[in-house]
């Protein structure tokens, strides 16, 4: 079961149920099927975290910063190809790392031509493709969750740098990179989350490893290659009907496609820097594994507690957050951390913080590890959820 965070939508206290639908994840069960897209809070990786839950999404990312659906029905049919077709993302990271220890020569010939630049501007276009006007409505009338979202996002997950930064790793890439990516928005979110990054890496990071970071130029580097491919795809989505109507009708396909763009990033860093991946120590690259499946699990045990007690004071049962489909949805969006706008990052900063390929590979597998723990998670929503309805039919 694999999934990633990538549109979420936010339903109001006393609106229709949310739907959560994902790009370049998916998660697979036997249930129903739920989707989450990451919501554009800001704007878009908004609470945007695209967990998707399906039998067959958004990442997020972007992505692409790849949030959930429910898993709908199994269709009959060859058992490997319904398992890539549920594991793409997974399977294509995995893919890509693997390809690039093996022989490093096509991904570094890929690099040369800035083949990973063209993969991210493309992340990020399939994010404003298949943006749904109506999915930002629905997470406007929910504002109360997702400023919680944002807030947690933005000014409560990068203070765990300082923590992460204190770990002894060697290569101290290793640590760096699972700093900063405790400093990315979730899943493919921008705006207000985006231009955070640049000050949250200054902040809290480039003290601890003892660089100075061009804030600024990182900040306008980020908006043309993020930013810009997002409201550029938008833009094409609302400016051509067929264009939006074909989109809608091929989400799987484009999901795949982000999918594929977004592995080609582990394919490309760790082709460059595969001489040095090949002299760690594996239990090094472990702890460092470790280390982000921690910091996942903080982030989930302290949003699901915040989501809580914010229902308890807002109106208890009344209150937006004590909405199921809301609190489910915010508490995956404001856990998760995307590999999208890490990647970006990385190269933005040109070597700053270390060897692009060291800093990135612990990244890739916090990602994976974020898609499987959120994919129990919501099928143990659905076989709750089946469970009640059963009782009810009863």
């Amino acid at each position: 079961m694999a999934g990633t965070l990538q549109t979420l939508i936010l339903s109001p206290a006393t609106s229709a149920t949310v739907r959560l639908r994902p790009r370049n994840a998916r998660f697979s069960s036997h249930g129903d099927r739920l989707s989450v897209r990451p919501v554009n809070i800001g704007p878009h990786r908004s609470i945007s975290p695209p967990v998707r839950a399906s039998g067959a999404s958004p990442g997020q990312v972007g992505g692409n910063d790849y949030a959930p659906k429910i898993p709908g029905k199994v269709k009959a049919g060859n058992p490997f190809s319904k398992f890539v077709a549920d594991n793409f993302l997974p399977l294509a990271l995995i893919g890509g790392v693997a390809l690039g220890l093996a022989n490093p020569t096509p991904g570094c010939l890929a690099d040369r031509y800035y083949l990973s630049k063209f993969s991210t501007f493309g992340i990020f276009i399939i994010s404003g493709l298949t943006l749904r006007s109506g999915e930002i409505g629905a997470a406007a009338e929910a504002w109360p969750v997702g400023m919680f979202g944002l807030g947690s996002i933005l000014l409560f997950s990068p203070y765990f740098s300082k923590l992460i930064l204190q770990i002894q790793l060697q290569p101290q890439e290793f640590v760096t990179g699972l700093a900063l990516f405790s400093c990315m928005p979730t899943t493919l979110s921008s705006g207000v989350a985006l231009t955070q990054v640049p000050f949250s890496i200054s902040k809290f990071i480039a003290d601890g490893v003892g660089v100075t970071v061009p804030t600024k130029q990182l900040f306008k580097s980020l908006v043309l290659t993020l930013l810009i491919p997002l409201i550029l795809g938008k833009i094409l989505r609302e400016s051509f009907r067929g264009l939006a109507d074909f989109v809608d009708n091929n989400r799987k396909l484009f999901s795949r496609i982000s999918a594929v763009f977004l592995s080609l990033v582990p394919w490309i860093q760790v082709s460059r820097s595969r001489s040095l991946l090949l002299m760690v120590q594996p239990a090094m690259f472990l702890v460092a594994i470790g280390t982000g499946t921690v910091l996942h699990l903080i982030l989930l045990a302290s949003n699901a507690f915040a989501i809580q007690c914010l229902s308890t004071v807002t109106g208890g049962s009344q209150s937006v957050f004590a909405k199921k489909e809301n609190a489910n949805a915010a508490l995956l969006v404001a856990s998760q951390k995307t590999l999208p706008v890490l990647v970006a990052v990385v190269e933005q900063l040109g070597g700053a913080f270390g060897e692009s390929g060291l800093l990135v590979l612990p990244c890739v597998a916090a990602h994976l590890i974020q898609i499987i723990m959120d994919s129990f998670l919501v099928n143990f929503w659905l076989r709750k959820d089946a469970a009640s309805d059963s009782l009810k039919v009863a």
